[in-house]
């Protein structure tokens, strides 16, 4: 499996909704500076974003509007808008990561490991001098609380251990699955559907 998610992240297999995904990072990739170790993460990030906005130049990538009407909810990270009965539209300027190039390994990741909520890439948005990726995602019901013990034994069954509270490690692969608490968790027949995940990569990954 790591070998695996190793060729998903470089862009060589395919994942579900990853063809855009690793395209643009492979294009964050290879305009990548050669003395980005000695910047810091704000730096590489901020320079990623110019980079962003260059391909959505060129490449006619933007969003050039959202539906505020259609607004549902928002979080620390990302802003949510119903699109149709069938799918959401999310708003997400990657503040949890340190770098957008690990915001679109965490997509990739999130594709791999629940295809049932893979994420869709369909542009960027920009508003107010934030950049957001847009994404779309199946709409989830759900018919009942979440039972945190089921999403631990679940994922345990996958290999990945609780660490603490709702954040997971997966120690053959190297990957950390945090934040799944029951509002990132949905049940619906008994099913569970992963909606909102973070996933970083360590150096264990890449060993």
């Amino acid at each position: 499996m790591k070998h695996e998610l190793q060729n998903i992240i470089s862009g060589k297999s395919q994942v579900r909704y990853g063809n855009t995904i690793q395209t643009i990072s492979n294009y964050l990739r290879r305009s990548k500076s050669s003395s980005e170790t000695i910047k810091s993460s704000k730096q590489i990030k901020s320079e990623e974003a110019t980079l962003l906005k260059d391909f959505c130049d060129k490449n006619s990538f933007w969003i050039s509007a959202i539906n505020i009407n259609a607004f549902v909810s928002s979080g620390a990270e990302q802003k949510v808008y119903l699109y149709n009965k069938h799918k959401v539209i999310k708003l997400n300027d990657g503040i949890y990561y340190e770098t957008w190039l690990d915001y679109l390994n965490n997509l990739l990741l999130n594709n791999f490991f629940f295809p049932d909520t893979a994420y869709q890439l369909i542009g960027f948005y920009e508003q107010d001098e934030v950049l957001y990726a847009v994404v779309e995602q199946k709409f989830v019901q759900s018919d009942k609380e979440t039972e945190l013990e089921n999403v631990k034994q679940f994922l345990n069954s996958n290999g990945f251990i609780n660490t603490r509270n709702n954040d997971y490690y997966h120690p053959q692969i190297g990957i950390i699955l945090e934040d799944l608490h029951d509002e990132n968790v949905l049940t619906f027949k008994n099913n569970l559907f992963f909606i909102d995940t973070v996933f970083y990569l360590t150096a264990v990954f890449y060993t």
